[in-house]
């Protein structure tokens, strides 16, 4: 690439800062993207971008995937590629984008992290004697109860849990708002924090909650305290705030067989992210036929005697 040629990745990564606000982590793997693929035009002998054709940008997706990147990463690399291209033809510096149409290879559907019933009643079977223990508990009753996401819990104010009505309401992704139900446990674990609340805030703080210093708690402190909780109830497992929201959907689907109620509890907008948790419901199934089937407990029963 000659140096003109170059001298638009900087200017398009001002761009993406400046005029679409987009993240600093998007930035620097856009960045990172970019520089990538100038070098693969170097290799190619490739000078400037409008000699790019569709097929320069499959073999550089091709030439990723070989290299051992996830699909996922090569779909971010393309994308970064036709950001980039579309800025060209605003700028009237390219004519068509190369990289419309290019796939990367279907990335395969992670299946969410879950716990099971026994071990969330056994994480959740502390006893909370102390301000923080008592928060702490709210907090994560509330998680498996309703559902939340992490910046929804955080984002609670005092007025946006009803106690009498046992429902919560949460701010979530489009700033959509939806009303949850609360369970029993929850409302429990939330009046005993009320209670040790007010000893604990600074005067004026509206948030739920708040850390010892009596300021809104923010998510990675959230995080740490979970963590806290995992090691001293000895489970020996690695547990984020996301997954009090998979095993939700996840033992709420396997109870109700409700795909719609669970999608709106969740506050998907597409009921296609609700049903990968129908997969870990067919997991769940899957492992109650390999025990009680009879066909299976023989299969089992006869590799047990050869061996």
């Amino acid at each position: 690439m000659h140096d003109d040629a170059l001298a638009w990745l900087p200017r398009f990564l001002s761009h993406l800062s400046s005029e679409r606000r987009l993240s600093a982590h998007t930035h620097v793997n856009y960045r990172r993207d970019l520089e990538l693929f100038a070098k693969y035009c170097e290799h190619q002998k490739v000078d400037d971008w409008p000699r790019l054709d569709s097929q320069h940008i499959r073999s550089f997706a091709a030439t990723e995937f070989r290299r051992g990147q996830s699909p996922r990463t090569i779909q971010r690399r393309l994308s970064a590629l036709r950001s980039f291209f579309n800025f060209l033809i605003r700028e009237s510096a390219l004519k068509a984008n190369p990289a419309v149409g290019v796939q990367a290879p279907k990335a395969s559907k992670r299946l969410p992290q879950t716990v099971d019933a026994d071990q969330m009643a056994r994480l959740l079977a502390f006893r909370a004697d102390d301000e923080l223990s008592v928060r702490d508990k709210a907090i994560m009753e509330l998680f498996y109860s309703s559902g939340l996401r992490l910046s929804e819990l955080v984002d609670l104010d005092l007025g946006d849990v009803d106690l009498r009505d046992r429902t919560v309401r949460v701010v979530g992704k489009g700033n959509k708002a939806r009303v949850l139900p609360v369970g029993r446990f929850a409302i429990e674990a939330l009046t005993a924090w009320l209670r040790e609340r007010s000893a604990v805030a600074m005067p004026g703080e509206t948030a739920l909650f708040v850390s010892k210093r009596g300021g809104r708690l923010l998510q990675r402190a959230i995080q740490r305290r979970i963590e806290r909780w995992v090691r001293a109830q000895g489970l020996g497992i690695h547990m984020h705030p996301h997954m009090f929201r998979h095993s939700f959907a996840s033992h709420l689907l396997e109870s109700s067989q409700d795909l719609r109620a669970v999608q709106e509890l969740l506050g998907h907008a597409n009921i296609s992210t609700t049903q990968i948790y129908t997969h870990l419901d067919f997991q769940h199934l899957a492992k109650i036929y390999d025990q009680a089937h009879p066909r299976a407990r023989r299969k089992a029963a006869v590799r047990g005697s050869k061996e």
